[in-house]
């Protein structure tokens, strides 16, 4: 499909960077279009995804024309490994949280940094009239948007080839979009969740600003290296 959903609203998530945004941690990276968005706004970038072929084809991407500060890719499943704790000012999830229990936000909440932001781009299934109603207005947006793209690639005569061909495993979402706002009522007091076109919603959670703004260490360390460490098990 020549029109990627979760590329077009990267300008979107980026709107919700906070100020003096300096470290950042992209979940479910895929191949790291995103992280290197982020990467090329001079932020300090950790990457995660459990798929290697994904991961492998981020760093190759990432080795292609950089010019200056690229992510650090890992292969690793979020919930497996131990981050760093009041460590991140912006932690992303692009269509990746329904591949993990949502209680996942929870330790991404934990792992920002005072005043820092948790954006989740989510996917949900139809159930009620109002998800049908949204999904019915998309599909002709979206056939225009795919007919556009894949003219605008023949045009040019580019294809994606390479790294750039590859996809990360996609799974159909199963949380519906009135249980997401139920539980994130619970575990992200005070976020804002409103849908978005093309089957997608948005969700923000802002951490409380303590009176310390600095970025704690990463367990059993001096602060030197706060990227995440794997969990035993």
């Amino acid at each position: 499909m020549p029109f990627n959903h979760n590329d077009h609203y990267h300008r979107l998530l980026l709107r919700h960077l906070p100020p003096g945004c300096r470290t950042a941690l992209d979940v479910g990276c895929g191949t790291g279009r995103f992280a290197r968005r982020l990467a090329a706004s001079g932020i300090e970038v950790d990457a995660v995804d459990p798929s290697a072929e994904a991961i492998e084809a981020a760093r190759a991407l990432a080795a292609v024309g950089a010019d200056g500060r690229a992510p650090r890719f890992r292969h690793a499943d979020v919930t497996r490994v131990e981050l760093p704790r009041a460590h991140y000012d912006f932690i992303s999830c692009l269509a990746s949280l329904h591949h993990m229990p949502f209680e996942t936000v929870r330790t991404l909440r934990e792992s920002l940094a005072p005043g820092g932001v948790l954006v989740v781009l989510g996917c949900y299934p139809e159930e009620s009239r109002t998800d049908w109603l949204w999904s019915l207005a998309a599909v002709p947006v979206n056939a225009a948007a795919r007919t556009a793209v894949a003219l605008a690639e023949r045009i040019r005569g580019t294809r994606p080839a390479g790294p750039d061909a590859v996809r990360a495993p996609v799974a159909p979402p199963m949380m519906t979009y009135a249980r997401t706002r139920r539980e994130a009522a619970g575990l992200l007091p005070g976020a804002r969740m409103r849908r978005l076109l093309f089957w997608r919603y948005l969700l923000v959670f802002r951490a409380p600003a303590g009176a310390d703004s600095g970025h704690a260490p990463a367990p059993g360390g001096d602060g030197a290296d706060a990227r995440p460490q794997r969990r035993d098990g």
